[in-house]
């Protein structure tokens, strides 16, 4: 019984860390254009030949977060980057991160506290 619940423990793990790794590769796939638009949990779940419930259930229990919660945190950074290290005008990185400028405004300020705009023009007054 003991070796069971070990099983699944590491393969709980094992889950959590293949989910992770695949976001990194997958937000860097949209964001350098290789890819269009980003996955559906459902489908991140199915490239990770796992079921989207036990790949929610399994991150939930693992992190004590919904898988979403990841993926929205990994957008952030990677615009976050994009604002930093490029001059590329805000409704640029929003659409190269497949959102519609208002739209990522909204996302980005919820995570952030402050729009695009606020963050890039703070980090400009940071660097003087």
């Amino acid at each position: 019984m003991k070796q069971k619940q070990q099983e699944q423990v590491n393969r709980g793990t094992e889950i959590a860390e293949r989910y992770f790794e695949f976001l990194n590769q997958h937000i860097d796939d949209v964001v350098s254009g290789r890819v269009i638009e980003f996955m559906e949990i459902n489908e991140i779940a199915s490239a990770l030949f796992v079921s989207h419930t036990h790949l929610t259930d399994t991150i939930q229990k693992e992190t004590g977060n919904h898988p979403c919660h990841f993926y929205d945190l990994k957008i952030i950074d990677a615009a976050k980057e994009l604002l930093s290290s490029s001059t590329k005008p805000i409704a640029a990185i929003a659409r190269l991160l497949t959102y519609d400028p208002s739209n990522f405004s909204k996302f980005f300020k919820k995570f952030v506290g402050k729009t695009p705009g606020e963050y890039r023009s703070d980090l400009k007054n940071e660097k003087f």
